[in-house]
């Protein structure tokens, strides 16, 4: 078992991410989780990511604000509480249309 503390967690850069602070709570290097890593992704206004696919499952969990996820097909707005999976090869984009931050934890598994 092992706490992680806000305070002692560092940012890292998220490639394709814009105006958003990425945190790294858990994984292989900072807790010993071997299978996947979590994320805390605090977006400014109009912050967000850019189109990606990935071969990764994700978990999105808004835990305050709003953020929109935009797929090919599709545009699904997560508020507070709210929650999406994005399967492998799903491709996305995220954008903050609010006038707000958001902050939402994001789940992703390790490459087998």
């Amino acid at each position: 078992m092992k706490k992680v503390e806000l305070k002692d967690v560092k940012p890292y850069e998220a490639p394709k991410h814009f105006k958003m602070t990425a945190l790294r709570l858990h994984g292989r290097e900072e807790t010993g989780a071997q299978r996947f890593w979590m994320g805390l992704s605090q977006f400014l206004p109009g912050g967000g990511a850019e189109y990606d696919e990935s071969p990764l499952e994700k978990v999105y969990f808004v835990l305050e604000g709003e953020v929109t996820v935009k797929t090919p097909s599709e545009e699904i707005v997560l508020g507070p509480w709210d929650s999406i999976y994005i399967g492998p090869e799903e491709g996305r984009e995220i954008v903050n249309k609010a006038n707000r931050p958001a902050s939402m934890l994001v789940v992703i598994n390790y490459p087998d």
